[in-house]
């Protein structure tokens, strides 16, 4: 985690929303403290103790406690408790459950999937279909819940798809084409769509094969062509509900875009010491860590 920009972006999001002024937290004394406890609402796995800690250093509040990421959550579990000036805590609320929520949903759905699959002799990654401004956070929360990240931008790897070998004329000249071009330090991920397209990627020996959109019977057949110096990485179609299926197979990494793409926020409240807003998990203690 980049913490400077991880600054950045959270100044950024709060201007979004206090904009010129929180002009109903302005109602409430100026001096006034309090102490606002956040829980969970769902169960899941909790991610973002770095992006709390740095709400805190911007909207100068006090962390009283905050569970570990990657730490199993249960409805009604506490999950952060908060100390500051009334008004900085109820304007800081909204930025802070959106971030939260939505990388505590990723972290819960990646541990999920590696759950699911069961077999950790194969990584669990995300791609790049994350959401605009989110990735540094989107990709941090996927290795919390138990995964690993592919590329972080396009200049970290040559990865060679189904348009740059139609403009570069073939699986075997794009592959000689990186190879003449970028350094021993970077690797070369090649995918191919069909037996041809993977013997011709053997021939011209990649770092990295892409096998996409392969059913578990396919990809039995196909990996016994593969030497195992290259990496098998697959993709394609592949989602919670069937990644169980490709548990044993020879492969190095499994991508889906699921992990960020279309993650659903993990539920999660923020009240006020003593208030009365869903008191089933309300704290009501006068006591304070």
């Amino acid at each position: 985690m980049n913490t400077i920009y991880l600054r950045e972006q959270l100044q950024n999001f709060l201007i979004e929303d206090i904009g010129f002024g929180d002009l109903s937290s302005a109602l409430i004394d100026p001096d006034d403290e309090s102490v606002a406890t956040i829980v969970a609402k769902e169960e899941g796995i909790f991610c973002g103790k770095p992006i709390v800690q740095e709400l805190a250093t911007i909207q100068q509040f006090d962390v009283l406690f905050c569970q570990e990421d990657g730490h199993q959550i249960a409805i009604g579990d506490e999950l952060i408790v908060l100390k500051g000036k009334t008004r900085v805590l109820l304007e800081t609320e909204r930025v802070l459950l959106n971030v939260i929520q939505h990388v505590s949903g990723v972290a819960t759905m990646t541990r999920q999937c590696v759950d699911s699959l069961n077999d950790e002799s194969i990584h669990v990654a995300d791609t790049r279909k994350t959401t605009p401004g989110l990735r540094m956070l989107e990709k941090y929360a996927v290795r919390v819940g138990g995964g690993y990240n592919h590329r972080l931008r396009l200049d970290d790897a040559v990865m060679i798809k189904d348009n740059h070998i139609v403009a570069l004329g073939g699986v075997a000249e794009a592959i000689h084409a990186a190879r003449a071009q970028v350094g021993h330090t970077t690797p070369i991920e090649v995918e191919v769509e069909s037996f041809a397209q993977l013997m011709e990627a053997i021939q011209a020996n990649p770092d990295i094969v892409m096998l996409d959109n392969r059913t578990p019977e396919e990809l039995r057949d196909w990996v016994r062509q593969i030497p195992s110096h290259i990496k098998i990485e697959v993709s394609g179609g592949i989602t919670i509900d069937s990644i169980a299926a490709y548990k044993g197979i020879r492969i190095d990494v499994i991508s889906l875009g699921q992990l960020t793409h279309s993650v659903r926020a993990l539920d999660c409240s923020m009240n006020l010491q003593g208030g009365m807003k869903h008191a089933t998990t309300r704290n009501t203690s006068t006591d304070v860590r």
